[in-house]
Order: C-alpha cells, then structure tokens, then sequence
C-alpha cells in the first residue's frame, strides 16, 4: 500500500504453518537477507508485508532472492531501472 511518508517500511511474519519458533525465525531471517539486496531500488513510499512460506525452509537462497525480486516488481514496488 502507498504511504505518506518519503520512505518505504517492510513487515515480515511467519506463520505457525511454517513450523516452530525456530524455524519461522530462520525463514523470516532468509527473507530479510534476501530483502537487503533490493532494498536500494525499491521507490520511496510504500507499506510492503511479506509473509514466509514453509517451502523458504528448504529453498536455495539466489531462488529465494529471484522470488522476492519478481513479487517486489509484481507490486510496483521497484523502481523502474530496474531489469531481472
């Protein structure tokens, strides 16, 4: 969702479906990091939640940055330099 403000501001969460405490941190610290790398290109001005699946447990991490890459252009989030 848009905001008023001139920065943008991620939330991430887990489930219980994802597992237990420890593995819902882990998946929320795989998102973070995969994150980090885009955060750099995202336009000002935006409220983004992103939500770990259980699947982000066993995934690689250059699929879990492609993901997050194509949901973060999905929403129109991404400046428009940029190109996958």
């Amino acid at each position: 969702m848009p905001n008023q403000e001139e920065t943008s501001r991620f939330g991430i969460t887990a489930g219980r479906s994802v597992g237990k405490a420890v593995q819902r941190n882990r998946a929320k610290r795989r998102l973070r990091a995969a994150l980090q790398s885009y955060l750099s290109l995202v336009s000002p001005g935006w409220d983004v939640v992103l939500i770990a699946r259980r699947p982000m447990l066993e995934a690689a991490f250059p699929k879990i940055q492609a993901a997050t890459a194509m949901l973060l252009q999905r929403a129109g989030v991404l400046d428009e330099t940029y190109e996958p």
